[in-house]
């Protein structure tokens, strides 16, 4: 399929969507914005549409070798991608393996200190309410997806980190946490959204240098350069 590009359908933060002349599919176009904390804090990071478009297609294809559904077709450029069109189920998942970030700090747990079990967040998918976090209870009440899809996504994102862990291992990378989207498609549940240094934790396992988004988030420095050499890894 070589699709044409039709109405634009939505803007993200990160991504731009647009329509297909096929209604099961859409092109996905990568941004080089970035935004932390909510959007409240802005910029753009030189190179990120690229990085973020071909890591998530490599990565999506390692996925379905292991048997895991994602909407991922093809890519199309270096910018852009042909995806399923799907109804996204409004709850982010997100698997942790060390704390970090917001978990680090509501518990007081030091950043990095090892989990002896992943953990399994959810967050409502909501700008206005900044994504507050919810648990499966509150999916099933709120009629977000059924016990049967909470069953499956919690299932799916485990296994997901059990392969990225591994794949991450061998290019000298800890998977730390990392955020993931799921959607409906032909009546199943499948993986979306994207696999890239926007939203996964990715540190340099000798020298546990941070080569992901929080660059960007904590003013950091050497942006671009730790995102290209994510893709590097990723690719090599």
């Amino acid at each position: 399929m070589n699709p044409t590009k039709g109405a634009l359908r939505y803007e993200g933060k990160a991504k731009k969507v647009y329509e297909t002349e096929d209604q099961q599919y859409f092109i996905v176009s990568y941004k080089t914005d970035a935004t932390a904390f909510d959007g409240k804090k802005k910029g753009s990071i030189d190179g990120k549409d690229r990085v973020n478009n071909l890591m998530s297609a490599k990565l999506f294809q390692v996925l379905e070798a292991e048997g895991i559904r994602t909407h991922f077709e093809k890519v199309l450029d270096d910018h852009e991608m042909l995806v399923k069109r799907l109804k996204i189920i409004p709850v982010e998942v997100i698997v942790r393996n060390l704390a970090a970030g917001g978990m680090a700090k509501k518990l007081g747990l030091e950043e990095g200190t090892a989990l002896f079990k992943p953990v399994v967040e959810y967050c409502l998918k909501s700008d206005e309410l900044s994504d507050p976090m919810i648990n499966e209870d509150h999916i099933a009440v709120l009629k977000l997806a059924s016990e049967e899809e909470i069953t499956k996504i919690k299932e799916m994102a485990l296994k997901i980190n059990e392969v990225l862990r591994g794949f991450f291992e061998k290019r000298e990378l800890t998977l730390v946490d990392f955020k993931l989207e799921f959607g409906r498609f032909d009546g199943d549940v499948i993986l979306g959204d994207e696999i890239s240094p926007d939203t996964c934790r990715l540190w340099d396992r000798k020298t546990g240098e941070r080569l992901d988004k929080d660059r960007f988030r904590r003013d950091l420095g050497l942006v671009e350069e730790s995102y290209q050499e994510v893709l590097k890894r990723v690719l090599a």
